[in-house]
């Protein structure tokens, strides 16, 4: 009982006298995590977005291999970061093993499926809630570009006129 309260004081202690070696610490370990989620959302947001507007064969294959990989157990990937990046893996030439740089590597493999699977579906229902309008962005873009000329923005109008008063509406 006495060594744990001695452990406790020495944490209190360190933390509000602000000891240099554990600022650093805590500086190492919030800029790593920091820069594995930025990577992971740039990565994790792009590729949700394109599963969740694009449509292609094998999509909803692609959709639950990243509903799957969102229970990736982090003791899985640190033992394949740790196979890449060994001296007897294929990237061990470089010699990041046990370096900030290999817990970003491992960190936004963790992180990328579960921002990718939240952005797709995010993506996915505002896409189908705003269809409509972002067809109709798709129709004014295309009517600005192939009726361009002197009388393009007159036959824009035209043509958006008529389309919207003598088109039947989708239901």
């Amino acid at each position: 009982m006495h060594d744990l309260q001695a452990a406790f004081q020495l944490a209190f202690r360190l933390i509000f006298t602000g000891d240099a070696d554990l600022m650093e610490i805590i500086g190492l370990s919030m800029g790593v995590s920091l820069t594995a989620v930025l990577l992971a959302c740039v990565i994790g947001m792009i590729l949700g977005a394109a599963a969740g507007v694009l449509r292609f064969p094998g999509r909803p294959a692609v959709i639950i291999f990243l509903n799957a990989l969102m229970g990736l157990p982090p003791v899985v990937v640190g033992l394949g970061v740790y196979l890449l990046l060994s001296r007897a893996g294929p990237l061990g030439v470089f010699g990041l093993l046990y370096t900030p740089t290999a817990m970003i590597v491992a960190q936004t493999i963790l992180v990328t499926p579960i921002v990718a699977a939240l952005t797709r579906q995010v993506v996915e229902d505002l896409y189908e809630e705003y269809d409509e309008q972002l067809s109709f962005k798709r129709v004014l873009c295309h009517c600005v570009t192939v009726m361009g000329g002197p009388n393009g923005i007159a036959k824009t109008r035209l043509y958006l006129y008529r389309t919207a008063f003598f088109s039947t509406p989708k239901t």
